[in-house]
């Protein structure tokens, strides 16, 4: 069975973006993204999805804590908890807290789907039996159904030539055949190099299903395709052709007068509804909608991964000189690109690497590169992971701009956190090479022109004001393994940041003095 809802509950958008392409688009999943816990909360309790992938550390709200408000709440949907890091302690947790299964960082797609399958077998068999149920359910109403054929039959195909996703659309039609005409069993097979292959299937018994995919041979579909006329079997008939079952029922589905496949069903229990030419009607009634729209959803797949390929150069050429989101509303909106600003409200962090002069005096070039690329990286992905845009790098520091150019209502918030979380991995990194560099961080709050700046031939994204000269003078005067920051700062958060007061501080090229504050901790929002 695919088909489910996976709510992927994780900060970093390379391992939400990992997780859709390699394991949940390519097995049928339906995926739900979530930026962070407290997002990932909101939509599993809206949205109610079969299986939550979640991550432990997140900003916001962590994995413990959304399954602690799970818990609360008596939501009942699996979990599986990813995370680099693991104990016996967090692994008895969370596996009270009702985590299904647990997944180290990094993983396979392969060890990713088998936890899923895993998770999963409960939801699969309780959608069984309400599809069972439903069935019986539509065998009751048969009557009723008879009466409303043309009508359904009108609205499932305006909705199957709607579709343009094939993983969508086929699942679709075997469902919308299986209803009119009260099939236990339903399948697709499409024409590939003079085979036939199962693209979409409905089984009575799931644990006999296969995946879609695999090659079919069906004496019976070889024969509607050599004539490319539609049939129906009774149980004499089928039990003649040596195909296992009750009754069965197959159309051609064509198109431009070539037979591209074959729409069935089939009926496997005793005593269950036998076809008959009207349900071959039905069906044929069926691929003549399906036939065009499979055909539109090739045409759409080839423009749209024609047009992915084109943007995925675009941006892999890009991002290695501007930062990603700026790329992404480049590509959204190509019309911005053009010189001029906006006086917003921003936040700006700068960063520098302390100690970074002395050390680098008596290393080798190689070893200095090596220790840049340590540092400078590691606070790009936090600065990334808190959904900051990275406005560029200079030498051993950088500079960070949040509320641009995508609006965060709490863009204070998310630039004070990731400054503390830059130093908690400076510190480790800085235990882990055994060197003695820090980081000194400095943070401001306030107006500037952000946009396009430079010339008609070599422009940056960036921000300009005085905002952004305070916070770094802030990070020049900040000792190293201290963030300084703007008493503005301090007032926006309000209760829910811990500051030790510096006073009064001069700003060098600036006539009134700031009011610093060393930040000290942060709470969650």
């Amino acid at each position: 069975m695919t088909g489910e809802r996976i709510l992927i509950c994780d900060d970093g958008k390379e391992n939400r973006e990992f997780l859709i392409q390699y394991v949940l688009e390519p097995n049928g999943f339906q995926p739900i993204e979530a930026r962070d816990g407290k997002e990932g909360l909101d939509l599993a309790l809206e949205l109610h999805p079969d299986l939550i992938l979640l991550d432990l550390q997140m900003p916001r709200m962590n994995g413990i804590d959304v399954l602690k408000n799970l818990a609360r709440v008596g939501a009942d949907i699996p979990v599986i908890l990813m995370t680099f890091h693991g104990s016996e302690d967090v692994a008895i947790e969370v596996y009270r807290l009702g985590v299904r299964d647990y997944v180290k960082k990094p993983y396979s797609p392969e060890e990713m789907l088998e936890a899923i399958e895993r998770s999963l077998t409960e939801v699969r068999l309780r959608k069984e039996k309400e599809a069972l149920t439903e069935r019986l359910l539509i065998a009751n109403r048969d009557m009723q159904r008879r009466l409303q054929e043309m009508n359904v039959l009108y609205i499932v195909g305006k909705s199957v030539t709607e579709l343009a996703n094939m993983s969508d659309l086929l699942p679709r039609i075997v469902d919308a055949a299986t209803q009119i005409t009260q099939a236990e069993e339903g399948y697709i097979y499409l024409l590939e190099n003079s085979n036939f292959r199962c693209k979409a299937q409905k089984r009575l018994n799931a644990g006999q299903s296969r995946p879609a995919g695999h090659e079919v041979s069906d004496p019976i579909a070889a024969q509607v395709l050599k004539q490319g006329q539609a049939v129906t079997l009774n149980p004499d008939q089928l039990a003649q052709t040596g195909v296992s079952g009750y009754t069965a029922a197959y159309a051609p589905m064509v198109l431009r007068g070539q037979v591209i496949g074959v729409l069935g069903v089939g009926n496997i229990t005793p005593k269950s509804h036998i076809f008959t030419r009207h349900d071959s009607a039905l069906l044929s009634t069926l691929t003549d909608y399906a036939s065009i729209a499979i055909e539109n959803a090739r045409n759409y797949d080839a423009l749209r991964l024609a047009k992915e390929r084109e943007n995925e150069q675009i941006r892999g050429s890009f991002e290695r000189l501007v930062p990603p989101s700026v790329v992404d509303r480049v590509l959204s909106h190509p019309e911005d690109l053009k010189l001029g600003g906006t006086r917003q409200e921003i936040s700006v962090l700068f960063a520098d690497i302390r100690g970074y002069t002395t050390w680098s005096e008596n290393a080798p070039p190689e070893k200095v590169v090596e220790m840049l690329n340590d540092y400078l990286s590691l606070a790009a992905e936090i600065i990334l992971a808190w959904d900051g845009t990275l406005d560029k790098f200079f030498g051993d520091g950088l500079m960070a701009i949040f509320n641009a150019p995508k609006e965060q209502a709490d863009h204070v918030h998310r630039a004070t956190d990731a400054a503390l979380a830059l130093m908690r991995a400076g510190e480790e990194m800085r235990m882990r090479r055994g060197d003695n560099l820090y980081y000194s961080i400095g943070v401001n709050v306030g107006e500037a022109v952000v946009g396009y700046i430079g010339t008609d031939r070599a422009m940056n994204y960036t921000a300009i004001g005085d905002v952004v000269n305070t916070a770094k003078r802030l990070q020049e005067l900040a000792q190293p393994g201290k963030i300084w920051v703007e008493g503005v700062v301090v007032e926006r958060l309000g209760d829910l940041v811990q500051a030790q007061a510096l006073g009064e501080v001069k700003i060098r090229g600036r006539k009134k003095a700031a009011f610093a504050y060393e930040l000290v901790g942060l709470t969650p929002e």
